[in-house]
């Protein structure tokens, strides 16, 4: 089949570090139970929250590095590369569980609180470690708040086949991913956790949002662009960002709710994250119609100074939704001994964000310095190869010792002896 997709401009598109920079910190601050700054979270006034995004942004991003890939390398090449990174991302998430479990398991027993070991999921593994474990590798056991980056795990590590047939059909992928997330939702369809239950985010119908992403960054963007640029459809953004606020604050606030009729907050009330509920994905799409008509990708805004720091941590989402996850506990431990003391809990949310984004800075100077130090190595051994090709190979009647003091009769005789020595 032709290949049909459009591909981005080349280069870094700054607003998808920006707001998965902003994602990473409100995943942090979401985290913390009893923590007065997650109040300033979208979770609080909207439909969707950062998981959302942060599940589209991947999606995007995915499509844009791979998609080019598959173009112009080939299939293999690409389905190589995705193994690749979703293999460094399983790496990762081992690596996390290992730290988390030990992090938690240390700080219950020092403070003799078997509480958190139940409230984290982290009593089963401590009971039966060698199962779990097992279980672990199998992306089935997840402790509380590590179920992000599994999900991830899964959808980047089974996106070459859809990849290979959306730089060809895009239209008949989303269509292809619309019916599976609505079959899974009509049909109950979810992957078995463990010790018992189910994924709190359920692949068949997140992956959704990651295909609708990828969709949006292969053509989909300029497909829609005439409709999405409308007049209407921004009004009706704007209709449903309000109507959707209006429902969180009532469904958070009693008060709030007796004055909108039980009909109308019932369908929203709980709100389905497990499912993907489709309100929250057309409140997401609501948001990124209005984001990108106010922001574009070529906006200076972009550059200021007070943006930096999201950005980086946009730039090194992994690294920073690792250190997010261990921090939170901590913090959930100081709030914890301070008796919910509103001090306390401002001032972890504040060290915990300038933490991430010391460690999104630190990340991104270790980069660089191992690119610098690969390219003096390769230019070393470049340089090295260079000189031995270019150096002259020595004839075989060229003097290779230094010359003999003897004359040259003394030579001569010496050398027609050593010959009768050697052929009598």
């Amino acid at each position: 089949m032709r290949v049909c997709a459009t591909l981005p401009l080349p280069g870094r598109d700054l607003r998808l570090d920006l707001f998965r920079g902003l994602a990473n910190w409100a995943i942090f601050l979401d985290h913390i139970p009893h923590e007065v700054m997650s109040s300033i979270t979208t979770r609080n006034y909207g439909f969707s929250d950062a998981a959302d995004l942060f599940v589209f942004i991947s999606g995007y991003a995915a499509a844009c590095v791979f998609g080019r890939i598959m173009i112009e390398q080939g299939c293999v090449a690409a389905a190589s590369k995705l193994v690749k990174r979703a293999s460094r991302l399983y790496t990762a998430h081992l690596i996390l569980l290992v730290v988390y479990i030990v992090t938690v398991g240390c700080v219950s027993q020092g403070l003799h609180d078997a509480d958190d070991l139940n409230q984290f999921n982290v009593a089963v593994f401590m009971s039966n470690p060698l199962w779990e474990l097992w279980q672990a590798l199998l992306l089935r056991y997840k402790p509380v708040n590590l179920d992000v980056l599994p999900l991830y795990i899964l959808l980047l590590g089974t996106f070459a086949p859809a990849l290979w047939l959306m730089v060809r059909k895009p239209t008949l992928t989303l269509a292809c991913s619309l019916a599976l997330y609505f079959a899974g939702r009509h049909f109950g369809w979810n992957l078995a956790a463990s010790p018992s239950g189910l994924w709190y985010f359920n692949p068949f119908a997140w992956q959704l949002l990651f295909v609708l992403g990828a969709w949006i960054a292969l053509g989909g963007a300029q497909a829609i662009q005439s409709i999405i640029r409308t007049r209407t459809v921004f009004c009706l953004a704007i209709t449903y960002i309000i109507f959707a606020f209006v429902v969180t604050m009532a469904t958070h606030a009693p008060d709030l709710g007796n004055f909108l009729p039980h009909w109308i907050l019932e369908p929203f009330d709980p709100n389905d994250k497990t499912n993907l509920a489709p309100y929250r994905v057309g409140h997401l799409i609501a948001i990124a119609v209005v984001i990108t008509r106010f922001l574009p990708a070529d906006s200076p805004i972009l550059q200021w100074r007070l943006l930096a720091p999201p950005i980086k941590c946009g730039q090194n989402s992994l690294e920073v939704f690792c250190v997010g996850i261990v921090l939170a506990f901590c913090a959930h431990v100081a709030i914890e001994i301070s008796l919910n003391s509103l001090w306390v809990q401002i001032f972890v949310g504040t060290i915990g964000i300038l933490s991430l984004t010391a460690s999104a800075y630190y990340w991104t100077w270790y980069k660089q310095r191992d690119r610098v130090l690969f390219r003096r190595v390769f230019a070393a051994v470049v340089e090295t190869g260079m000189q031995r090709i270019n150096r002259k190979p020595k004839s075989r009647f060229q003097q290779r010792g230094p010359p003999c003091d003897l004359p040259v009769h003394s030579r001569t005789r010496h050398s027609a002896r050593f010959r009768r020595l050697q052929w009598p």
